[in-house]
């Protein structure tokens, strides 16, 4: 079936112009009935493969992105109002690697205790939210990360985090720092425990 070059051209315009990326539903909505979302978004995706811009999914929604080798021109510097901590950091990493993860064991893969101030930070910049409680005694909270933790680190799906192997390649880490980056198994595995995970 052949696409309507009009219909590309209107979806186009709709994610140069959207805030924040865009989900097919959305685009279902404000495109003419009987539009090939699936197909324009293939289209467009195609077209800006190599331009200055490319049409990215992020958290299962669509937006254009400064083309990775390019990001460089756009770089300037600048104080950031807020920066991280490496216990938040490490915390942010665990939750993200081994969700539904608990306050108790986050701090048993950390190591250490971990104050009430660090998950205050995560929960203000929105990367991570409660998942539920575990159907163990005292019924502990499970942490999960974000829609906007996937949007803000350019990420599809939770799968796309790096695995240990790949962030050592990349010189990010040199040595494996206590099991808090397992490989991406790790967390295939916590996604199967969910299931036994009860909602508020």
């Amino acid at each position: 079936m052949s696409i309507d070059p009009e219909h590309v051209r209107m979806a186009e315009a709709l994610l140069f112009a959207a805030k924040e990326p865009l989900d097919e539903a959305t685009l279902v909505q404000r495109l003419p009935e009987g539009a090939e979302i699936p197909a324009i978004l293939a289209t467009l995706e195609q077209q800006y493969r190599h331009k200055g811009v490319n049409l990215t999914r992020l958290a299962g929604k669509w937006t254009f992105l400064t083309a990775p080798d390019l990001s460089w021109l756009l770089e300037e510097e600048r104080e950031t109002t807020r920066r991280l901590s490496r216990a938040a950091l490490e915390t942010l990493a665990i939750i993200a690697y081994h969700q539904p993860a608990t306050r108790a064991e986050i701090e048993e893969i950390r190591g250490v205790g971990l104050s009430r101030g660090t998950m205050d930070v995560l929960f203000e910049a929105g990367w991570i939210r409660p998942r539920g409680r575990r159907r163990t005694p005292g019924r502990p909270v499970t942490y999960g990360v974000t829609e906007d933790f996937l949007i803000h680190f350019g990420l599809d799906d939770i799968k796309d985090l790096p695995g240990f192997d790949e962030m050592k390649a990349a010189g990010l880490l040199s040595t494996e720092p206590s099991g808090i980056f397992n490989d991406l198994a790790k967390a295939e595995e916590d996604e199967l425990e969910d299931e036994e995970e009860e909602e508020f």
